[in-house]
């Protein structure tokens, strides 16, 4: 399929998440992915921990809608960009942190406690590649106009395009924190394409 520019602009951005993550914990042991910098911040391995859940809640509510619009024969007619509001909503989450951003994770997005790296970082793979394929499995309907209740926030729908751009910008927030954690151990430095989000 060819693609329109913003289409393969997010998939693009989620191949080069994924790879960011691999030289993320490259060379890291399971201490090193639990180490925290303080009592009351994540380690690298909750980062992923709760990229990987966010992700997962994203794309299970948004797939039913799809399939319905699809169903329907809702096809595409326009960009698939978010709205005003919902470009707000994604730029709050682009590192660094803003005061909005520094709000405390919804309670059934939040990492557990220690999880072991090596099952943070495969989970969080996992949820890239359920994210890409929702992406490309839909990518000929028209994002821009059919909406999905926010997960998270009782009565908010998202654009299905809001929602995949969502994803790429929390990624971007939480791989940002997560090299922040390294460089605070002393383990790490972001190399230049993981530097792009700062």
């Amino acid at each position: 399929m060819d693609w329109p520019a913003e289409l393969k602009a997010l998939d693009k951005e989620l191949d080069a998440q994924e790879r960011e993550a691999e030289t993320l914990v490259a060379g890291l042991t399971e201490a090193d992915g639990g180490w925290r910098p303080a009592e009351n911040s994540w380690s690298v391995a909750e980062c992923l921990d709760h990229l990987a859940t966010a992700n997962r809640v994203y794309v299970a509510a948004m797939r039913e809608p799809a399939i319905r619009a699809r169903q329907q024969g809702r096809l595409r007619r326009r960009p698939a960009l978010p709205g005003f509001f919902g470009g707000l909503f994604v730029r709050s989450l682009e590192p660094p942190p803003g005061a909005l951003s520094k709000l405390k994770a919804p309670g059934k997005i939040r990492p557990r406690t220690a999880p072991p790296l090596s099952d943070a970082f495969a989970a969080f793979m996992k949820s890239q590649r359920d994210s890409r394929e929702l992406l490309r499995e839909f990518a000929d309907l028209d994002l821009a106009s059919i909406t999905f209740p926010n997960p998270f926030i009782s009565g908010l729908r998202f654009s299905l395009a809001t929602g995949l751009h969502v994803i790429v910008a929390h990624n971007k927030r939480h791989l940002w924190q997560a090299w922040r954690v390294l460089e605070k151990a002393g383990r790490s430095t972001p190399p230049a394409d993981a530097r792009r989000s700062a």
